[in-house]
């Protein structure tokens, strides 16, 4: 049964993970070529927060979604052959998540600040300010993350002969089980989100009786839109990984064949579901909002696509001779 199951799982993974990727980077992309190009959106700090989120998610399908893949089809898992990678890949990995979650978190913040009707709040709502916060938010993770590259390290199971990239220290193991993956990969970063998500839902609901510029009221009304319809998706994504992660890494859950079995399948549902936060942002916009479909076709067609064949054009002309 055990086989079977993971026989299945590998296809599953196969299957669903090369289209998840591939998926995934272009459209984290296009976030960033039209989140660009737009003046619209380069004056808004939560576009730029989404901006820093899909680049951060690109980071992620890499160094996560793709050694998954790897391993999958050819049954190659380079944290086995390499030190180095043991190290580094959980490392960035654990990085550009958190980094890509606490991005997350705080454009909903700053949705919430934009929104709201007090000044001292819109205050917070710059470029100038979102920048300070990302680098902020990238230098918290990246020094959290620390403890992966001394910790973990290629052990040797006695049982099966097999080389695994773990951590032994029982400390570690705990607080990546119980705080990393509970807490930050799954708890605090949905309550935060939701609860500033569903503050500017309500302030968006006011937006009407304000007397603002209706450009600015329409790019409000959007990014909200877009953002409030990916926190409900990331629920559905984040929580099950975190779940079953927790069960999986946890040290005192009986670790018999039977038990591993299913929840190693269940694991890997859960973690493609998981990856799908990281790739489905664009499609989330696309779907959300009418108004980002447009400026996806402008962006694309009338930016870059004319400015592609204007040289073209230019370089094709028959001139005269003299």
């Amino acid at each position: 049964m055990s086989s079977s199951l993971t026989f299945i799982g590998k296809m599953i993974t196969i299957y669903t993970g090369i289209p998840l990727f591939i998926a995934g980077v272009i459209g984290e992309f296009l976030n960033i070529i039209v989140f660009l190009s737009l003046q619209t959106f380069r004056q808004s700090s939560c576009a730029f927060y989404l901006t820093i989120i899909s680049v951060m998610n690109i980071g992620q399908l890499s160094t996560g979604l793709l050694a998954v893949i790897t391993n999958a089809l050819f049954g190659v898992d380079g944290t086995q052959a390499s030190l180095f990678y043991c190290k580094f890949r959980p490392y960035c990995f654990q990085t550009c998540a958190l980094s890509s979650l606490g991005g997350f978190c705080l454009a909903t913040f700053d949705q919430y600040c934009a929104t709201c009707a007090h000044p001292r709040w819109q205050q917070w709502c710059s470029i100038k300010r979102a920048k300070r916060l990302v680098i902020i938010n990238i230098i918290i993770w990246a020094l959290h993350g620390i403890p992966y590259l001394i910790f973990f390290e290629q052990i040797l199971s006695s049982t099966t002969g097999q080389v695994s990239c773990t951590s032994k220290n029982p400390t570690f193991a705990y607080y990546r089980s119980y705080v990393i993956i509970f807490i930050l990969f799954g708890i605090l970063p949905m309550s935060i989100s939701a609860v500033f998500g569903l503050l500017a839902y309500r302030n968006v609901q006011e937006l009407s009786y304000r007397t603002l510029p209706i450009v600015r009221r329409e790019l409000d009304k959007q990014i909200t839109t877009m953002v409030l319809i990916q926190l409900v998706v990331n629920v559905f994504t984040l929580l099950p990984n975190t779940i079953v992660s927790t069960l999986l890494t946890s040290p005192n859950i009986p670790s018999n064949a039977f038990n591993q079995s299913y929840i190693q399948f269940a694991y890997t549902i859960a973690v493609l579901l998981n990856y799908s936060y990281f790739a489905s942002s664009f499609y989330i916009y696309i779907c959300a909002s009418e108004r980002f479909r447009k400026q996806v076709a402008y962006v694309l067609i009338k930016v870059h696509l004319e400015r592609w064949r204007k040289p073209q054009l230019v370089n094709n002309q028959v001139r005269p001779e003299s």
